[in-house]
């Protein structure tokens, strides 16, 4: 007890929480970490190449978001299981060989939760915002629950050249309505802005695995909201000739923003 007061006082950590990273060194597990391929600078300039693959991202995480190789569709990991979301949506179990240029993926299991009745994404944002414990942690998000109205795109494959905005000027945007499922999602505080994409950042997949995207806006109801909070980043760096000879210097964060967070002309419905 006295080795962990002084662990206490050392780290200004809690005690629960130096007991639960203790344990998890202690058994090899890996607990509040969330494990990145790549950075998001690196996606804006078009280093688009896969790097590693869907069966190693399952080493570090059953939980998460990306996308693929050449930016060929949206990445949705959850219950230990990967899917590949393509255009109008549709959702499909990714191969273990499938390789992956960004991904962030972690061992979710909730630290806090709460109950909405219903959300806009601008209300469940807020809400989001007084769940989350700090403003300089990454987050882990979840929510279960009925949407009656899903605005999501999913990105298509890049054509030779493109850089990321470049690549989502030609994405398949679509809405979905009446359908159950789960938004898998990510926050992370603005100091990171030159390695992920700060703020939130969400995917959905339907209960049924078979619809999914990158979610633009929501009507949703009866939703579950679950939260992990991320106190240990790992970033694997790639080493191939694409990222080594990379120009990252810049400040690619409006172009970020753009590729990321606004619709690219209107929507069509594909499937409702």
């Amino acid at each position: 007890m006295h080795a962990l007061t002084q662990r206490v006082e050392r780290s200004g950590s809690t005690l629960s929480h130096v007991v639960d990273t203790l344990l998890s060194e202690a058994l090899q597990l890996e607990r509040h970490s969330l494990f990145q391929v790549s950075t998001s600078n690196a996606l804006v300039e078009g280093v688009f190449g896969g790097v590693t693959t869907v069966a190693d991202l399952k080493k570090h995480g059953d939980f998460g978001l990306g996308t693929f190789a050449g930016l060929d569709g949206e990445m949705v990991m959850i219950d230990g299981e990967c899917f590949r979301v393509g255009a109008g949506g549709v959702a499909s179990l990714a191969a273990d060989d499938r390789a992956t240029p960004f991904a962030l993926v972690t061992r979710f299991s909730a630290d806090s939760d709460a109950y909405v009745g219903s959300a806009t994404l601008e209300s469940l944002v807020a809400r989001l915002d007084r769940l989350r414990p700090s403003e300089n942690l990454f987050v882990g998000i979840r929510v279960d629950g009925v949407f009656d109205l899903l605005a999501m795109r999913a990105i298509c494959a890049a054509r030779p050249g493109e850089g990321l905005v470049e690549a989502t000027s030609h994405q398949s945007e679509f809405e979905i309505a009446d359908v159950t499922g789960t938004i898998v999602g990510f926050w992370a505080p603005e100091f990171a802005k030159s390695v992920s994409v700060t703020g939130y950042h969400f995917h959905f997949i339907s209960a049924d695995r078979e619809i999914g995207g990158h979610v633009l806006g929501l009507d949703g109801r009866d939703l579950d909201l679950r939260l992990h909070t991320e106190s240990d980043l790992h970033l694997a760096l790639p080493e191939t000739v694409e990222f080594l000879t990379a120009d990252l210097r810049g400040d690619h964060e409006d172009d970020l923003d753009r590729a990321e967070r606004v619709q690219q002309g209107s929507r069509q419905t594909e499937r409702g």
